[in-house]
């Protein structure tokens, strides 16, 4: 039996080394274990999640690729496809944050055109610890460089996206990157090995010693020390990728190859293994051909190295010397380093001795399933009551620092740092509710968005799956897209431990439920375990990335008010409770009760009206409410607006004054429209039975709120703005103030 040390080295226990003794009927050599640990590994192996994944729903009539492959691909009409998928890079991103986050952003841009399409957009999705830390704005500032600096080098336009803060992510930042892209159908291209005594090429960069044991490490919780771990961190070059992408999608479109795959997690120890497992082959290579940028590597760190920009493909022999020149020209290396093989087994020579022989099948498909022991917290953190709680003082006053929040407020600070216009494509600026890129030669757009609400899964983790796909929905909605297709990044702590487990298998559920509702497959997507540094687990983040089709972008619409005089109309009905609100965190300190509760019937209807009005051209904004409820939306309405245009309000619900502003009651939308136009829209809303009201009307340098009567808001648009705009930069101005 091997030394357990070693074992726990490469994360894997007993039983499983007995099993891969049994499969490959011998003890395995240290290259074959390290091999197995990383493909094996949580990250890789989705081995506790696999039996629960298995809910979502994949199939539907766009569909042309499901989960199993680099990225989902749906099918959009005329001929084109979307390619599109979310991947997280947590672990790398508290180690490192700059390369972390960068790393992250070429594996996902990676993902895209190994399948054949060019990257048109990205969003992240990113969590972390409040920002009243040093620690915790040092993160995010390495972070959102490192995104930025990968991104804008490559040329993709990063579209968007969302941020949270919370303390419970302050050992353990998220950075969940999502990438779409576009491909001709005839022109889609998989990770699959074919045709025996084909050769195998390595292109793009040089394996060196960075990322080895990378996805291992991101399948394990960190404790106190960390910096031994940086090792484990890839090095990016975004210039490097970028020849690397022009030179894939140049001999995929001259049909130079047969299949292709990214060396991302495992490296090419993943590469190679599901190339040839997916065609149901072999394959042999020959490691001293594999370029190599630092001397006397082994031949376990040249198969686990996780370098970046670097692919294998397989091409027939006689297109060898033409898939060699294209990648010449880009100023890349492209040897042959081996063959496709019959008989499912990877070999592996070096120094002309075998290091690696093991069937493909065993590594890449027979890797343990487990249906781990799971159980609910007690006690269950959505049942605690609310206490009993005062009504502010000064709801002006709670207004402002509410719009002050770093999860409220503004987030220029990060997305100015990114290029968002390259390729000019960008049809709505970051901040709107959802993304959109035209699609050049069509009057047709896709719209884009990610989203998920923590607090709300912490509390009720199924609830809280279902209102992340609602709300990304909604918000795909409120620009005029039909939603098509999700992936998704379900973030979570230690699998092992029951009540995470249990977290996990809700929010499956929910996730489950709502995409049938919404009649959206899941794609793809990725999930990230043992989020825990210390013990402490994060709280409970799916992150639910959704692509909708807007059939004419000339009918889309943005958030902001278009001018005074217009009337303002409230889609959905307000409701009692502040439980798991941003206003009840940031005014009372609180992050208990039970979230907001979801009808996905009426959901439904209500983004069926909402559609139905933009189609009609009868709207003229559209804005969703969801952190912040009715007040910040309207604030936001007049932030992106033109001008700054300003609102009068007055309603007459029977709901306490600050769940009226502040709560968070799901299924509600903003619309403007003419003043003309508001008689149909109420006619259209008693024909789809939707509750719509008009509240209002744009216009003045105020936002004022009435209800019943009595005066509750009464707040500047400019003192507002200034609030909302400078919370999240007034707090990296702390740094100077401190000193470094």
């Amino acid at each position: 039996m091997i030394d357990k040390t070693i074992l726990e080295q490469h994360g894997l226990n007993e039983e499983e080394y007995r099993l891969i003794v049994e499969l490959i009927g011998k003890e395995p050599n240290l290259t074959e274990l390290g091999i197995f640990s990383v493909m094996w590994s949580e990250h890789c192996g989705y081995k506790s999640s696999r039996v629960h994944l298995k809910k979502l729903p994949t199939e539907g009539r766009r569909v042309v690729q499901g989960p199993g492959e680099n990225a989902g691909i749906l099918d959009i009409g005329d001929g084109q496809v979307v390619v599109f998928k979310i991947e997280s890079h947590n672990h790398p991103s508290f180690i490192e944050p700059y390369q972390g986050a960068a790393t992250g952003v070429g594996g996902i841009l990676r993902d895209i055109f190994t399948m054949g399409a060019r990257p048109i957009a990205v969003l992240d999705s990113l969590r972390f610890g409040p920002l009243s830390e040093p620690g915790n704005r040092t993160v995010m500032e390495g972070v959102v460089s490192g995104i930025a600096g990968y991104g804008n080098s490559i040329g993709v336009p990063t579209v968007g996206g969302e941020i949270y803060f919370n303390s419970c992510y302050d050992l353990n930042p998220l950075v969940n990157v999502f990438c779409l892209g576009l491909a001709d159908k005839d022109k889609i291209f998989y990770a699959k090995a074919e045709g025996p005594g084909n050769p195998v090429l390595y292109v793009g960069a040089k394996t060196g010693r960075d990322g080895i044991h990378g996805a291992t490490m991101a399948s394990a919780e960190f404790g106190k020390e960390t910096e031994h771990k940086r090792p484990n961190v890839q090095v990016g070059d975004p210039f490097k990728e970028k020849l690397l992408l022009e030179a894939c999608l140049e001999v995929m479109d001259r049909g130079l190859i047969v299949g292709i795959q990214d060396m991302g997690a495992a490296g090419l120890t993943c590469s190679s293994t599901e190339m040839a497992a997916k065609g149901g082959l072999g394959i042999e290579i020959d490691l001293d051909l594999v370029p190599q940028r630092e001397a006397g590597m082994t031949p376990y760190e040249i198969m686990l190295s996780e370098s970046q920009e670097r692919m294998l493909l397989v091409a027939t022999a006689d297109k060898v010397a033409e898939v060699q020149a294209v990648f010449s020209k880009w100023d890349l290396d492209a040897p042959v380093i081996g063959h496709v093989a019959e008989g499912g087994r990877i070999r592996a020579k070096f120094k002309g001795r075998v290091v690696v022989d093991v069937p493909v099948d065993a590594v890449v498909n027979l890797c343990p399933a487990y249906r781990r022991p799971s159980r609910p917290p007690s006690p269950l953190p959505g049942k605690a009551p609310l206490p009993a709680l005062l009504l502010p003082n000064d709801y002006d006053r709670a207004f402002l620092d509410l719009l002050s929040s770093p999860t409220v407020a503004d987030k220029e600070w990060v997305f100015r740092q990114y290029d968002h216009m390259v390729q000019v494509n960008t049809t709505l600026l970051p901040g709107a509710d959802a993304a959109v890129q035209r699609i050049k030669g069509s009057r047709k757009a896709l719209a884009m968005t990610v989203d998920g609400n923590p607090l709300y899964t912490q509390l009720d983790p199924r609830t809280g799956a279902k209102i992340a796909v609602a709300e990304a929905c909604r918000n795909l909605a409120c620009v005029g897209a039909r939603p098509i297709g999700v992936t998704n990044c379900l973030n979570f702590g230690n699998p092992e431990k029951p009540e995470v487990m249990w977290q996990f298998e809700q929010v499956v559920d929910g996730m489950a439920e709502a995409c049938r509702a919404f009649d959206i497959p899941v794609t793809g997507g990725n999930v990230s375990f043992y989020n825990d540094t210390e013990g402490l687990s994060i709280y409970p983040t799916p992150v639910l990335g959704v692509v909708g089709l807007i059939e004419d972008i000339r009918k889309a619409v943005s958030p902001g008010f278009k001018g005074p005089g217009d009337a303002v109309l409230l889609v959905g009905e307000n409701k009692e409770g502040l439980g798991g609100t941003e206003f009840l965190r940031v005014a009372h300190g609180l992050e208990t009760g039970a979230p907001p509760q979801i009808d996905l019937e009426l959901e439904k209807r209500v983004q069926e009206y909402c559609l139905s009005a933009i189609e009609a051209g009868l709207v003229r904004s559209a804005h969703d409410l969801s952190e912040g409820g009715l007040a910040v939306g309207l604030a936001e309405c007049a932030f992106h607006g033109r001008g700054r245009t300003g609102c009068s309000v007055s309603l007459e619900d029977a709901v306490r004054p600050d769940t009226l502003l502040f709560g968070e009651a799901q299924s509600r939308v903003l619309l403007t429209c003419r003043p003309k136009n508001l008689a149909r829209l109420e006619e259209m809303a008693k024909e789809q039975g939707v509750p719509v009201k008009a509240i209002g009307r744009t216009g003045g340098a105020l936002i004022a709120v009435d209800h019943r009567g009595r005066g509750l808001v009464r707040v500047k648009v400019e003192d507002a703005f200034h609030h909302w705009k400078n919370a999240v930069p007034d707090r990296f101005k702390v740094r100077t103030e401190e000193g470094p």
